[in-house]
């Protein structure tokens, strides 16, 4: 706290101020800071309010050695001042026994007598107090069902007991009551007395987030699956993080471990590292950590010991050591609290949940389902490649021999050799056969830029097929240091930005390439025929880039080159692979029906001579074309048997995450897009596996988009939330606005899901960030007017307009007519809406901007506030409306009135097929309330109603004519 308050005022906006952070060490140490202060005023007063801060702040921050002191100063004030507790205070005062009877009950070095002696002063204070005793019954029963005596009677002595004001929440005892029918055994009526919990209908600060936690392995045991996954998904992100919930943190993990999730349980761990510290409850310290091991008991049995883990700070774990170490601590915790309870309830019941088998082989918890493998990724085995010779000198010869056919076993031998020469003790065979050192090392450093390549690492790949090709030349090999020179040509014109320029670095590489090829002399078959390839490439890619008529017959010249030759030597991979380039120059010149044939006739020849490995590529082209041809469902069946086919080969050679997303967006125009939501999240995971980093992520924004837009928000969340958690998102190493986006897409979910704190915070973060977007102030615009949004809904208007102000600056600069428009007018509405008359001007000033800009996008021609005269809903018709909205609300009614006519005029009378029918049916029943109810003018009113009524029932619009129906009646009932 920088200044401490110098005056009791002072204190209280202090205390006012920390009362609305989070539970934590920052709100803690202010609280005490805040008690400090207090103790210098005279008046007693501020110091009871400022110790009942602090003894809340200890209560929720899992600290509960230090709240029974903190009460016990509270209690010595009360008795020696009662009357210093005004109704409220006291309230406050008895309601707190509660958390102490808690409090005291986590500490295992308090004894049961103390117990039991705190509960018998709870009793008296309240009877003193002529108050009712169901509080005190409930608390008796806590201790009984924590030291496992007594139990029945003392439920029975307290749940038919009639609740008092001082009662804990409906939700908090509905929690209670069913845990105790799961200790008896009955999930089915546990479940039945949590369903008003589980279904929203009762909440608290605690709740439905414990509730949840005790719930999700009931309801796996009676089959309720899907439910158990959907609160999972709800109620961890209810607790994660938070030290006073680190035993429903821990049922998580436990949640996870027995549902075949063991490696979303590994992340969440290392989300939630910090409890293992910040934790000062041993009671909630044991619950966390034998949920821990139940997980790493899980993932060591499975095999993965040696994985790493997040546990204690101040070192590394594996998930073996881990858990030696969690063993220790959890079952010295469980042993002094039987030790002080007389009992062996709490290791039994520790035991019991150890004990447990996986309820479910695997559980699909969320979007982003992964595996241990995932984790600690072992080397694929989709196929038995062909064997990696022993000997080192069949092992380079069988290398090169695959690469000259393109084959993806190529690479399994090339990263053997790899190993191999990076050794110390490496010693280069002797043999004619294989050639000397340099030539080998030429081929791996082809090998490298292959890979370089593949990642899209265009700068990389070109400079080590440079240095293959120098390498290549020393070895005496001009035919292969040609054919690396060429494919550093290519990597080289990727790197080119633009369409011209683009265009222009491939016509000159295509040109150097000739030359290169005409100047080297005594190449064998497959080395020309990947020069001509090469070649061909090129200009394929320039009419990719251009779609200039002009540049469609160089390509088909250059592959009539490429196919008469591969084809006289034999040369079979070019020739499919010239083929597919012929087919591809088809769909680019626009000839898709030419496109298809060509790949059918390929497909046929590959399935009859081969290679093999060319069908999955060859088969998602085809796919491609028939999405063209809008063949979705042709599509979907070429795409499904590509990724069919690929899992048959090693290597990188055939790409799954392409066909995987391809998969999507068939399924996309299929109406599938739960199925098209697995795919794309399978698509980055293979990105993930091949360290295309960038393109899973992007993968994974598309993917959280998708969902949030299917209304799973929950999916939409927990997917977002790990992949923020990876190590480099966290880290600030992958792209600035990539990383924007995602967390963007995470704040429109967390508002979807009425978590308005959470997302207003990340929005408005968003917002300072973006500020500094020169390069793209349209989007600041859009981030700050949906911040402008947030707070307005919030209520912080003054918040609210300078995110809208910045938002109007931003626009000046990038302009974005429609989306800022509709915030305005949102804002407008929201502050009328809540301040009424008070909030009029404000709300006018919103709607003064938003017509300025619908004057903006009509001088900018862009379509959006329509052409005039022109029919159906614009920005002007949607700003009348709002100004007959925010009128209404500040009770302007003949200027409410006035703007909603405006706004039907603009509008103009829907036809048959016009889908505004339900939007000029709403301004007429706004109008009808103003005109009737607010002005009380009924007859011209019911009038303008029952036209309405009649000339929608015409068109054939009955839906739309029943709000209309429904205030006529009213307006008629009210005459």
């Amino acid at each position: 706290m920088p200044t401490a308050p110098q005056t009791t005022e002072e204190l209280y906006q202090a205390l006012q101020a920390n009362d609305e952070r989070p539970y934590g060490r920052t709100r803690t140490v202010t609280a005490e800071e805040l008690v400090d202060a207090a103790e210098q005023f005279e008046e007693p007063v501020p110091l009871i309010h400022a110790l009942l801060e602090l003894q809340e702040a200890y209560t929720y921050g899992s600290e509960p050695r230090k709240s029974p002191v903190v009460f016990a100063r509270l209690l010595n004030l009360f008795d020696e001042q009662p009357d210093l507790f005004d109704e409220r205070l006291r309230y406050m005062l008895f309601w707190r026994f509660k958390w102490v009877s808690n409090a005291l009950r986590q500490l295992p070095e308090i004894p049961l007598t103390g117990l039991r002696q705190w509960l018998t002063e709870m009793r008296e204070r309240y009877e003193k107090a002529g108050l009712g005793l169901q509080p005190y019954y409930g608390e008796a029963y806590q201790l009984a069902a924590h030291t496992g005596e007594d139990t029945t009677l003392a439920y029975e002595l307290w749940a038919a007991r009639t609740r008092t004001r001082f009662s804990d929440c409906e939700a908090c005892e509905i929690c209670r009551r069913a845990c105790h029918h799961l200790t008896a055994g009955d999930d089915e009526q546990a479940l039945a007395v949590w369903e008003p919990v589980l279904a929203g209908k009762e909440s608290c600060q605690e709740e439905p987030a414990r509730s949840v936690s005790y719930a999700l392995l009931p309801l796996l045991r009676t089959g309720r699956v899907e439910r158990a996954r959907e609160l999972h998904l709800a109620g961890y992100r209810g607790c994660r993080r938070n030290p006073s919930m680190a035993g429903e943190v821990g049922r998580h993990l436990e949640f996870c471990a027995l549902t075949g999730n063991e490696a979303r349980g590994l992340e969440l761990l290392a989300e939630n590292r910090n409890l293992f510290d910040e934790v000062d409850s041993p009671l909630e310290q044991l619950d966390f950590l034998t949920g821990v091991e139940v997980l790493l008991q899980r993932v060591e049995s499975l095999g993965h010991g040696e994985l790493p883990a997040a546990g204690h700070p101040g070192r590394t774990w594996t998930v073996a050591g881990l858990r030696a170490e969690v063993r220790t601590r959890a079952d010295d915790l469980a042993a002094r609290f039987d030790t002080r309870n007389g009992t062996t309830t709490v290791t039994d019941r520790r035991r019991a949940r150890l004990d447990r088998a996986p309820l479910l082989d695997a559980l699909e918890l969320t979007l982003r389902t992964r595996s241990l493998d995932d984790v600690a990724p072992a080397a694929p085995a989709p196929r038995a490649a062909e064997a990696v010779p022993e000997s080192l000198p069949e092992l380079i010869l069988r290398a090169r021999a695959l690469d000259e056919k393109g084959h993806p076993d190529t690479r399994a031998c090339w990263t053997r050799l790899r190993t191999l020469v990076a050794a110390p003790d490496y010693a280069h065979p002797d043999e004619p056969a294989v050639g000397p050192l340099v030539l080998l090392r030429a081929d791996l450093l082809s090998d490298e830029a292959s890979q370089a390549g593949e990642k899209d690492d265009h700068a990389e790949a070109a400079a080590l097929h440079e240095e293959a090709a120098a390498l290549y030349e020393d070895a005496g090999e001009p035919g292969h240091a040609a054919v690396e020179r060429g494919t550093a040509l290519l990597a080289e014109a990727e790197r080119a930005e633009g369409t011209e320029a683009k265009a222009a670095v491939l016509t000159d590489a295509h040109a150097t390439m000739v030359r290169l090829h005409e100047n080297t002399t005594g190449l064998p078959p497959y080395q020309e025929a990947r020069l001509l390839r090469l070649r061909a490439t090129m200009l394929g890619m320039r009419l990719q880039w251009t779609r200039s008529e002009e540049h469609i017959a160089p390509v088909f010249a250059e592959l009539d080159l490429l196919h008469t030759f591969a084809t006289r030597h034999d040369v079979a991979g070019q020739i499919s692979g010239g083929l597919l380039l012929r087919a591809t120059t088809h769909a680019l010149a626009g000839d898709l029906p030419a496109a298809l044939a060509e790949i059918d006739a390929l497909l046929e020849r590959l399935r009859s001579q081969g290679p093999d490995w060319h069908l999955p590529r060859t088969l998602g082209l085809r796919g491609r074309l028939q999405l063209g041809l809008q063949d979705a469902q042709a599509a979907y069946t070429d795409f499904a048997e590509a990724l069919r086919l690929s899992g048959q080969w090693q290597g990188d050679t055939i790409d799954p995450s392409r066909l995987l997303a391809d998969l999507a967006e068939a399924c996309m125009h299929l109406g599938r897009p739960d199925e098209a939501l697995r795919h794309l999240t399978r698509a980055a995971e293979a990105d993930l596996r091949r360290d295309r980093r960038f393109d899973a992520f992007c993968t994974y924004s598309n993917a959280a988009r998708l969902s949030l837009d299917l209304g799973r928000v929950e999916d939409c969340i927990a997917l977002l939330d790990s992949v923020l958690a990876e190590p480099d998102v966290a880290a600030g190493e992958l792209d600035d606005r990539l990383t924007a986006q995602l967390r963007l897409t995470r704040a429109r979910a967390l508002r979807a899901g009425e978590d308005l704190k959470a997302a207003t915070a990340e929005f408005a973060a968003l917002a300072a960030e973006s500020a500094d977007w020169d390069d793209d102030p349209g989007s600041h615009a859009m981030i700050a007017a949906e911040t402008a949004v947030l707070l307005g809904e919030s209520g912080e208007f003054d918040r609210a307009r300078e995110a809208a102000d910045q938002a109007i600056a931003a626009h000046r600069l990038a302009p974005r007519h429609e989306p800022l428009s509709n915030s305005l007018r949102e804002l407008a509405c929201l502050q009328a809406q809540q301040q009424g008359p008070d909030g009029l001007p404000a709300a006018l000033a919103y709607l003064a901007d938003a017509g300025r800009i619908a004057d903006e996008a009509r001088e900018a021609e862009d379509g959006a506030p329509g052409e005039p005269g022109s029919r159906g809903p614009s920005l002007d018709t949607a700003l009348a409306y709002e100004y007959g909205r925010v009128n209404a609300y500040g009770r302007a009614y003949e200027d409410a009135l006035a703007a909603l006519e405006k706004a039907r005029t603009l509008l103009g009378e829907p036809g048959p097929q016009d889908d505004w029918a339900a939007q000029w049916a709403e301004c007429v029943r706004l109008t009808g309330v103003v005109e009737g109810l607010y002005l009380q003018r009924t007859a011209p009113a019911l009038t303008r109603l029952d036209a309405a009524v009649s000339h929608l029932s015409a068109l054939g619009h009955e839906e739309e004519t029943a709000p209309l129906t429904a205030l006529a009646a009213r307006l008629r009932d009210e005459e």
